[in-house]
């Protein structure tokens, strides 16, 4: 069991949303350096098709191969029997009527099969993605527990893969760390997918506070990778993206070490094939995503600036209330002279306004809502007052254009939104995570939401996409008890975690 006491856990549950978003701002002009470790070539690949979306294996999300994408929930405040906070994942599979609390699967440390055991405050699901990794036709899911505890030692982290097949998933494997983790290393923190080599084989990226892993695949079934490297060793990183934005048909990594004494935004870097980092000097961001934005074939790199100067201190803070960026790929990828495109609530067009500690960026995700072929972006703004509700939480649409990221005809959605269900409240941190993700399969993405603070319990918002876009009309709401979870003095914290990017600051 996990020596750690609640209330010196560096990860504190959704209900303190003052410790849990202002408190870990106002910390982040602690320094983050990027200390460049040079990784082995990979195999040599020929150029693929152009970009088709931000995990380039063929099974996106499918874990049970009924040709329906899926969708992982974290909980990382469930409680396991008298185990407080020891964490689960509930995957609701998707249907052409969406996702629902009867067709669920729920996964714990205690599950069978699953390596570890229930520990308190482990916090299981804390991050969430997903991939065919042993290329058998199925999508396998991959959970991180930044916070899991080896013996007396807590904060180590670990990664977990659990496998996909006909049944649904069953059965997993403790995914390698890297050696010579510490108390509060915080492994598995972050997780990217995407086809670094072009051999079809999904490759992963870990990040940390001690640094980050690279994993190429395919895995085995013992959750070996073909190859492990280390990146930064000696450093934090909080973020990574990867995706294709050169249209080779192999993806390139970016990393987001986090804030820096010189860029509370955070750096960002990228990753050439050849193993070297490029510093894009003029973008920054604390997470991201890639997705085709403009429709012309090459991927493009949206990154959430969360922090406001209301939150931190120190240089570069982001705009009032919080902003989004956008870096566009090309024939040559994204160039370190490319100004990012700059979005936030004070854009002409956006609904709302800045206001300090909104957080507009925290979480966000990019998908075609519409099945026009450009894709969207969803960005959660957790920290949103509505009235007197603090920290009630938005989430704001914007669409994909041929001429880019654009405020026309953007959305924003609350639990004050007419035909979501619910009523805005203090805490709810609505936004807190954001996905698109197609689970009806008809070409357009379902926006999912996460509200970890309602009440004691957290909730999921998702609505249909459509020709117009996600549609609030019948759109439902699961909570964390109606699939199953418990708690104990914790939070449940359902909604905490899904697949898209979220700032792990």
């Amino acid at each position: 069991m996990s020596s750690r006491a609640p209330v010196t856990s560096p990860r504190v549950p959704a209900r303190a949303f003052a410790s849990r978003f202002v408190a870990s701002a106002i910390a982040v002009c602690a320094a983050a350096t990027l200390t460049v470790v040079a990784l082995p070539a990979g195999p040599a690949a020929a150029a693929g098709a152009p970009y088709k979306g931000a995990n380039t294996a063929a099974v996106q999300d499918d874990f049970n191969g009924d040709g329906y994408r899926d969708l992982a929930v974290g909980a990382p405040g469930a409680a396991n029997g008298t185990v407080d906070a020891a964490g689960a994942v509930v995957v609701l599979y998707g249907s052409a009527g969406g996702v629902s609390a009867s067709r669920r699967t729920v996964i714990t440390q205690a599950t069978a099969g699953i390596p570890g055991a229930p520990e308190e405050w482990d916090e299981f699901g804390s991050a969430v993605a997903s991939a065919d990794l042993d290329r058998d036709g199925y999508a396998d899911l991959l959970i991180g527990t930044p916070d899991e505890s080896a013996g007396t030692m807590w904060g180590i982290g670990s990664l977990t893969v659990v496998w996909g097949g006909a049944g649904g998933l069953k059965g997993g494997a403790a995914v390698p760390p890297p050696t010579g983790l510490d108390e509060g290393c915080g492994f598995a923190a972050g997780i990217a997918v995407g086809d670094v080599t072009g051999d079809g084989a999904p490759d992963v990226a870990v990040t940390g506070d001690c640094g980050a892993t690279t994993y190429n695949g395919p895995f085995t079934r013992t959750g070996a990778p073909a190859r492990r490297a280390f990146v930064n060793d000696l450093g934090t990183n909080r973020g990574v993206v990867m995706g294709d934005v050169d249209g080779d048909g192999r993806a390139e990594r970016f990393w987001l070490p986090g804030p820096t004494d010189g860029d509370v935004s955070g750096p960002v870097f990228a990753e050439g094939h050849d193993g070297r980092y490029t510093e894009l000097p003029l973008a920054d961001g604390l997470s991201g995503q890639i997705g085709d934005i403009d429709g012309d074939g090459y991927g493009d790199l949206v990154t959430g600036v969360p922090y406001d100067a209301s939150l931190t201190s120190g240089a570069t803070p982001a705009h009032r209330g919080g902003e989004i960026q956008v870096l566009y790929g090309g024939p040559q990828g994204i160039t370190p002279d490319q100004k990012p495109q700059v979005i936030h609530q004070d854009t002409a067009g956006v609904p709302g306004a800045g206001e300090d500690g909104d957080q507009f960026g925290a979480s966000l995700s990019v998908g075609d809502t519409n099945g026009d072929k450009y894709a969207d972006v969803v960005v959660g703004a957790p920290g949103e007052a509505l009235g007197s509700a603090k920290a009630a939480g938005q989430a704001t649409l914007l669409r994909g254009s041929a001429a880019g990221l654009t405020a026309t005809g953007s959305r924003a959605y609350t639990q004050n939104t007419a035909g979501v269900p619910g009523t805005a409240e203090t805490g709810d941190l609505f936004g807190a995570a954001t996905h698109l993700v197609d689970v009806t399969k008809d070409g357009r993405a379902e926006v999912a939401v996460g509200v970890p603070g309602e009440n004691l319990d957290g909730l999921l918002w998702t609505a249909r996409g459509s020709t117009a876009g996600p549609t609030t009309s019948g759109s439902t709401t699961i909570s964390g008890t109606g699939v199953g979870l418990g708690r104990r003095y914790s939070e449940i914290e359902f909604g905490e975690a899904l697949p898209g990017a979220r700032s792990t600051v």
